[in-house]
């Protein structure tokens, strides 16, 4: 949209962000002003979304953020002139001063932020682990099949190692050199941790206590507390391992000599970070465990029915901080004892809760993201794995989450009062049902009163969620495509699109070609609201192959920031076109980004605009996947969109109907 008076809109912004006073600072990136407001309360956010030049605005990363478009720059310019606010040359990146979101929402971002890039691979990897457990209930085994052993191994690593990917996110989260969070995170897995456990015990510590721990190592005397387990799969000690070196790295950048900086801010951090993270965090967390197992150990005989509603409903809870550690033990131990351990299914009920959920979000859902998730993630729910929709899917909608813990609590209430039970462990998910089975191979009460509480938790998951609207992880693209050949202006139309005939009487076409050699993939599958739901024009996005951004039309450079991250073309014909190479890239702060044109320069098809290194923003933790946008898509009839699955440079893009 064409903003007509910069000076009145930077004015009325200002104005409905609480006023000059209320600001404690202000940048702006490519497309948006980015407030880090002193109380955001003050702000009248309606009021600012329905002024002429903004298109949304979000709360995000501990800023209010008002999405402007191509002509941010120039709004900025205007608030600068009027007022005491920004005044430095702004490359985007950000040091919010305040956030003063609910504590909730901090950690559902910070959660969400630091599983989302790898939520593919692990319901990926928790498929094979299904398929390894089919292959289990025919007798193969990592002792007599290859095979097994293979796909094992594929399937089990990512979770075995789940420790790195979490420092790799955290440390991008909290902004911290990732090879530093990777050393002190691969110390938790170092073999000589768990080899110590093989030495005598020194002494018992709170022996007597739920706090007891076997010493096997002391450092100057004080006790190194080892988890019987070891730290293979933990999470929330990693993240809380990372953060203290994050802050630790931050602290030391600011007071060591940059001539040195380089090799002794990592030496430090991690030296003390490690010791500091092993000795006090990781102890802290096993001791939290132990509790939790104490707990329910009291509850189940205090009264069964709460005791399997309570911990059916609780168990993903504690899945994801970790302390279910502190009940595995208790029921191997009551299986060793007794030959009976009540608390495997109640482990297992909590699968079926969020099965329930899935299947409905599967049936009346419509939102593609979603359903990129909650496919896979079902079909690794159902072998027991919830982890890929438990981060991706019920974390940040939260409300589902709510409706398997509540399907969770009835199916564990039947359970708890049957009395249940497992005569051995192994199978999880659907292959659970045979632990349940007797000794002497009957399928008797016991396991049909598990077969029922399975079936309880699924059907309540499931109304619960068919009841109540599904939300969206992010808005759908509308489904307009076009398909033709850019170099003889022929055109093909698909679902949405007009017909040739009826475009030829009605319309003038213009064609864009691509800039970039990619994957094509919908707005939708960009993780920033902005660009998935298409509130700064319709587009795609490209995952690049290769580091090389062309012009995609003859035009003028109109927009070009000095990290390289993002540039903005003009066509010779009006239309604005901004290419976003990557996500949260405009951090780097140019790092890996060559640029080979200035802005305000003429520009042909095909002339080379910026190069990146996709290794080095990779190595980084950022995704270079790319939105290529029509900025002034309300100025245009249509913008229809290629059909094709990848592209090459020059490869039709966009067919503008004017």
């Amino acid at each position: 949209m064409a903003i007509k008076d910069y000076k009145a809109l930077a004015n009325d912004i200002v104005k409905n962000v609480g006023g000059e006073e209320n600001v404690n600072g202000l940048r702006h990136c490519v497309t948006r002003l980015r407030f880090n407001l002193k109380d955001e309360s003050k702000a009248d956010t309606d009021t600012i979304k329905q002024l002429d030049g903004v298109v949304t605005v979000m709360k995000a990363s501990g800023q209010y953020q008002v999405v402007i478009g191509n002509e941010v720059s120039n709004v900025y310019e205007a608030i600068v002139a009027s007022t005491n606010l920004g005044g430095d040359e702004s490359n985007g990146q950000d040091e919010p001063e305040k956030d003063d979101r609910k504590l909730v929402d901090k950690a559902i971002d910070f959660i969400s932020g630091v599983f989302q890039p790898f939520l593919m691979p692990l319901a990926a990897t928790g498929m094979i682990k299904g398929i390894v457990a089919i292959l289990g209930t025919m007798g193969l085994n990592a002792g007599n099949s290859g095979l097994y052993l293979l796909l094992q191994a594929a399937g089990d690593a990512f979770f075995q190692y789940l420790p790195v990917m979490v420092a790799v996110t955290t440390a991008r989260k909290l902004k911290m050199n990732v090879f530093t969070a990777l050393a002190i995170a691969v110390a938790f897995l170092h073999p000589a941790l768990s080899a110590s456990m093989q030495n005598d015990v020194l002494y018992t510590l709170f022996e007597g206590t739920p706090f007891a721990s076997d010493i096997y190592s002391t450092v100057f005397g004080l006790p190194l507390i080892l988890p019987s387990n070891g730290y293979f799969s933990a999470i929330i000690p990693i993240i809380l391992a990372v953060w203290l070196g994050a802050r630790l790295e931050k602290w030391f950048k600011k007071r060591i000599p940059s001539t040195v900086n380089s090799f002794l801010t990592p030496f430090f951090t991690i030296m003390i970070a490690v010791p500091i993270a092993l000795m006090v965090v990781g102890p802290i967390a096993t001791w939290a465990a132990s509790l939790i197992g104490v707990f329910f150990t009291w509850l189940q005989g205090v009264s069964p029915l709460v005791f399997g509603a309570l911990l059916a409903a609780s168990w993903q809870l504690l899945v994801i901080f970790g302390l279910h550690w502190g009940i595995i033990p208790i029921s191997y131990l009551l299986l060793a004892e007794t030959g009976l351990n009540p608390l495997g299914p109640l482990m297992q009920i909590s699968t079926f809760g969020v099965l329930g959920v899935l299947i409905a979000m599967l049936v009346k859902g419509k939102e593609k993201k979603l359903k990129d998730i909650a496919i896979p993630g079902t079909i690794s729910t159902l072998f027991g794995v919830t982890e890929p929709v438990i981060y991706g899917i019920m974390i940040p909608l939260r409300k589902p989450f709510v409706y398997a813990i509540i399907a969770n609590i009835f199916a564990g209430a039947y359970a708890g009062a049957t009395a249940t039970t497992a005569y051995r462990t192994g199978g999880l998910g659907i292959f659970s049902l045979m632990n349940m089975i007797d000794n002497e191979g009957n399928l008797g009460a016991n396991f049909w009163n598990v077969v029922i509480s399975y079936a309880i938790a699924v059907a309540i998951g499931f109304i619960l969620q068919m009841v109540f609207p599904v939300n969206r992880l992010a808005e759908e693209l509308p489904n307009e495509t076009l398909t033709s050949d850019p170099l003889k202006g022929e055109t093909a139309s698909t679902e949405g699109a007009v017909s040739d005939a009826e475009m030829a009487v009605s319309a003038k076409e213009e064609i864009i070609a691509s800039p970039l050699v990619g994957d094509i993939l919908p707005l939708s599958a960009v993780a920033d609201e902005v660009f998935a739901s298409g509130a700064l024009g319709k587009g795609v996005a490209i995952q690049p192959s290769e580091g090389k951004v062309l012009a995609p039309a003859n035009g003028t450079v109109s927009v070009l920031f000095k990290t390289g991250h993002a540039v903005g073309i003009t066509t010779d014909t009006g239309v604005e076109l901004l290419i976003h190479i990557g996500l949260d890239t405009v951090n780097l702060d140019g790092r890996g980004y060559t640029i080979h044109v200035e802005e305000g320069q003429k520009v042909s098809a095909g002339d080379l605009l910026v190069e990146f290194e996709i290794g080095t923003i990779n190595e980084t933790g950022y995704d270079t996947i790319t939105p290529v946008i029509v900025t002034n898509t309300d100025n245009f009839t249509d913008v229809l969109t290629t059909t094709a699955p990848a592209v090459a440079e020059n490869d039709y893009l966009f067919t503008i109907v004017k």
